[in-house]
């Protein structure tokens, strides 16, 4: 038996001219979502940063529109989750983020349909929240860390990053972006915390 099908349904040429022109951006971010799945979250921080990540962070600040910030390491998991606490307080950094989020989504929807951009974000999230779920629960345990309130300190900003990252692909910005650099800092398995005042806190 075979379904009946009322034409009206049944996208039109344009329509399906316009699916078809997503399905690369669509496939780019797919594999972003698999490839975040393999990311060492967490897995080095704490650890004295070597030049590269410290070059990276400093490009970050400057990025984001603070070249007067110093990145300012954070040695423990209670230091982390005071200084990301802080960062409530710290609006300027904040809208800065705020204003580039904006900026990205309307270059994404430029190139991708408002439901194709919504699909492909929610399955980056769903696609990443439990390998870096994991991770957190692995670094917490080798720092005879209690969870509590730093498991979902950590798990969501890196969620954030993936999905400010995905952002940057779906726009086509440029690969120095803010939000590419901060993704890369959590790639090197750092927690790229923000920016409160003059600094920026790093793990």
């Amino acid at each position: 038996m075979t379904a009946d099908f009322d034409e009206e349904d049944l996208p039109s040429g344009t329509e399906l001219e316009e699916l078809e022109s997503e399905l690369p951006a669509l496939a780019r971010l797919r594999r972003f979502a698999t490839a975040a799945t393999r990311v060492d979250w967490f897995a080095h921080v704490g650890e004295h940063p070597g030049p590269r990540t410290m070059d990276m962070a400093e490009h970050y600040a400057d990025a984001l529109g603070f070249p007067d910030a110093r990145v300012a390491l954070v040695t423990d998991w209670a230091e982390a989750a005071a200084a990301a606490e802080t960062l409530d307080f710290d609006a300027a950094a904040w809208e800065m983020e705020e204003q580039l989020r904006a900026a990205l989504t309307m270059d994404a929807l430029d190139r991708l349909s408002e439901d194709a951009l919504q699909v492909a974000l929610t399955h980056v999230a769903a696609t990443v929240h439990e390998p870096i779920t994991t991770s957190v629960d692995e670094a917490l345990a080798i720092w005879d860390e209690r969870p509590d309130e730093l498991r979902d300190l950590a798990v969501g900003s890196a969620i954030q990053a993936c999905h400010q990252a995905a952002l940057v692909l779906a726009a086509e910005a440029e690969e120095d972006h803010p939000f590419a650099l901060r993704f890369r800092l959590f790639e090197g398995g750092r927690w790229p915390i923000g920016i409160a005042g003059l600094s920026f806190n790093l793990f």
